[in-house]
């Protein structure tokens, strides 16, 4: 093995240790976010080990969220982050939403984060802030006859709610809530009729943010997520 191989720690497996490796460059920046890892041919001769380790190595680090890994392409490097981070228990979630209960589980979860994040725009949101949440109320109503489109305006009005407190771990979260509960919620029945009230709660919770009343624009999230809630769950949970 040469001075660039993987150095093993007592009791370490090689593929642990080649992760370990990779890893370190990908945190440090040398393997820049965006690029591909070297080739697979590369790794086998700088860490003097298998083709078995390096791909068990480059899997290691796809579970983690630090490569994004496609069949018959160079993996891709992830630097780690929130995106990272939460991509990396996408699995783990997976099987936590197929178990009785799941689905509203993660759904409470997310009108608790949600009641908090109104609260905090009703209290502290700026003006652009305000004009941002009225622009995605606006593509909200305009979407009204169409049921695809109306879905991903109302998810962009939530989206608003995630970037007010200008912290990068609130939009990944938001991004991961809509990724997990997405296969559920596009089950959900869709009508312009529907579409309308959603609008309209929607409008409650900016008047109440606007009006600067934070338990006004708390009940009113809670109040259009319970709904919701009603309105979808036969979809997969059944009555």
């Amino acid at each position: 093995m040469n001075d660039q191989t993987a150095v093993l720690r007592s009791g370490e497996r090689a593929a642990d240790a080649v992760a370990r490796e990779i890893e370190t460059r990908i945190v440090s920046g040398t393997l820049r976010d965006g690029a591909h890892l070297p080739p697979e041919r590369d790794l086998i001769d700088t860490y003097g080990v298998s083709r078995t380790v390096v791909r068990e190595a480059v899997a290691q680090l796809a579970s983690r969220g630090l490569v994004e890994s496609r069949p018959r392409h160079r993996p891709v490097v992830r630097r780690p982050g929130a995106d990272a981070a939460l991509a990396a228990v996408s699995g783990v979630v997976g099987h936590l939403l197929r178990e009785s209960g799941g689905v509203k589980n993660l759904y409470d979860t997310r009108i608790l984060l949600e009641g908090a994040l109104v609260r905090h725009a009703a209290l502290q949101a700026r003006k652009d802030d305000i004009q941002a949440l009225q622009r995605a109320l606006a593509a909200n109503e305009a979407a009204i006859p169409e049921a695809e489109r109306f879905y991903a305006t109302d998810v962009a009005f939530h989206a608003v709610l995630y970037d007010i407190p200008r912290n990068p771990i609130l939009p990944a979260v938001h991004k991961a809530f809509t990724a997990w509960l997405s296969v559920h919620w596009e089950k959900m029945p869709r009508s312009p009729e529907r579409n309308r009230v959603n609008w309209l709660r929607h409008r409650d919770i900016l008047l109440a943010i606007q009006d600067r009343d934070p338990d006004a624009a708390e009940a009113a999230l809670t109040s259009h997520l319970n709904a919701a809630w009603e309105y979808v769950r036969g979809s997969f949970e059944g009555p």
